[in-house]
């Protein structure tokens, strides 16, 4: 670090004897603006520079995530400097960006808020429960346009060859970045940097293989070690000069490799590198197959115009083991790999009925679910709520009915006779 910092080492060191770590969320613009938030969540947001919707949080904070707002995905809790690869990444609507390396879920619900529901994200995690995590994640900011896959990247990079228009490669490292929030440091040797290194070069060699010509792929990492940021990258384009490091735009954090961008505690978050990477070369097209829609029984077609208004996840439909998924983006041969969720579930059929998914209530607006509650983040019946309690409601409501907490939804019960039966997943209820 003396060699990397120069002058700036004992500065750097103040903040590393320093307990006062940076703490950050990003607001979920897919359910919840930056001013309705700083409206509801009861303490000060200030605005950081890795991204627009990214907020340094006071550091005497607690408990934030069994807030109601956090519950109902109004945000995500993330380090500040973690969101400035997304930034760099350059993510527009219509894009299909692959999220290579993506639990527990931070970076892909950023890109899944700037695809503002068009296009496609394919986020996919090579370890199985952390792949768990990240499905949670994504359910829980409601996101419809998502694939959640448990993949190694060199088995999905190709299949998916020349598909996407951009990738992020958010790699596994030695995490000294870290260092200050968890335990990483105990882990840490000259031998498992070099490790590191080693394996984010072959991640990265498979992740240009799913990537379009002309399309932009985005190399992170939260460590310092010039071995795993650099060195990585000049032996990467040393291998692959059809790469070239390009401009992504942005002023945070401190320039190395020309545009690449370097972030020290110094520069307001706890540490990242990024760099942006284009691929040149002559266009290529990837076939795409839109799954035939399953033909629903009239009960389940029922059981959709009941709890939904407007249609709004379309009318492609598939019942696969028993459950009805709606996602209606046409995708690339997709058989031998293992995906763990393409869309929104939105029941679970049930003899002649269906029982609806949390996760589609999650995806909704309250104006798009036929019946709705709204209540207090401060509220006694929301705490009941999420607790699993049951509520009294208007003896008017009837059937599968959304509740929502200063207007987001987050979660929903079926109400009879001026009760509601609470439907909230017992995995996610406070104690």
């Amino acid at each position: 670090m003396k060699s990397l910092l120069g002058g700036e080492f004992d500065a750097w060191l103040k903040f590393y004897n320093s307990d006062d770590v940076f703490r950050g969320l990003r607001v979920n613009t897919l359910k919840c603006s930056a001013d309705k938030l700083r409206e509801h969540i009861g303490f000060e947001l200030r605005q950081t520079p890795f991204c627009l919707e990214g907020f340094y949080i006071p550091s005497d904070i607690s408990g934030i995530g069994n807030l109601p707002l956090h519950h109902a995905g109004a945000f995500y809790v993330q380090e500040p400097s973690a969101t400035s690869a997304v930034t760099m990444l350059g993510v527009e609507k219509g894009d299909k960006v692959l999220d290579l390396c993506a639990a527990p879920g931070g970076k892909s619900t950023q890109i899944a808020s700037a695809l503002g529901g068009e296009g496609l994200l394919w986020s996919n995690e090579i370890v199985r429960n952390r792949a768990i995590i990240l499905l949670s994640n994504i359910e829980r900011m409601g996101v419809k346009n998502a694939v959640v896959s448990n993949c190694r990247p060199d088995i999905l990079c190709d299949k998916l060859t020349g598909y996407f228009d951009k990738v992020l490669v958010d790699a596994p490292c030695s995490g000294e970045g870290m260092f200050r929030k968890n335990s990483a440091a105990e882990e840490w040797s000259a031998e498992h940097v070099k490790s590191c290194a080693d394996r984010q070069l072959k991640i990265l060699n498979s992740a240009k293989r799913a990537l379009k010509q002309n399309g932009v792929m985005v190399y992170s990492t939260c460590t310092f070690s010039r071995e795993e940021n650099e060195g990585v990258v000049e032996e990467f384009l040393k291998q692959n000069p059809d790469f070239e490091i390009e401009d992504s735009g942005v002023s945070f954090g401190r320039p190395t490799l020309d545009y690449a961008r370097r972030i020290f505690p110094m520069d307001g978050g706890e540490g990242h590198f990024a760099v942006r990477l284009r691929k040149n070369g002559a266009e290529m097209s990837v076939p795409e197959v839109r799954n035939n829609p399953s033909k629903l029984p009239d009960f389940a077609e029922d059981f959709i115009g009941e709890c939904f208004r407007d249609k709004p996840f379309g009318e492609s439909f598939e019942l696969r083991d028993n459950k009805i998924y709606a996602f209606d983006k046409p995708l690339p041969d997709t058989r031998s790999l293992s995906i763990l969720r393409k869309g929104v579930i939105l029941g679970e059929v049930k003899k002649n009925r269906v029982e609806p998914h949390h996760c589609a209530f999650m995806a909704l607006k309250p104006e798009e679910c036929t019946s709705f509650i709204d209540l207090d983040t401060d509220s006694e019946d929301i705490r009941k709520f999420l607790h699993g309690e049951e509520l009294s409601v208007s003896a008017d409501l009837k059937g599968y009915t959304a509740v929502c907490v200063n207007g987001i939804t987050v979660g929903f019960g079926k109400a009879s006779n001026g009760k509601l039966k609470n439907k909230y997943p017992k995995g996610l209820r406070t104690l």
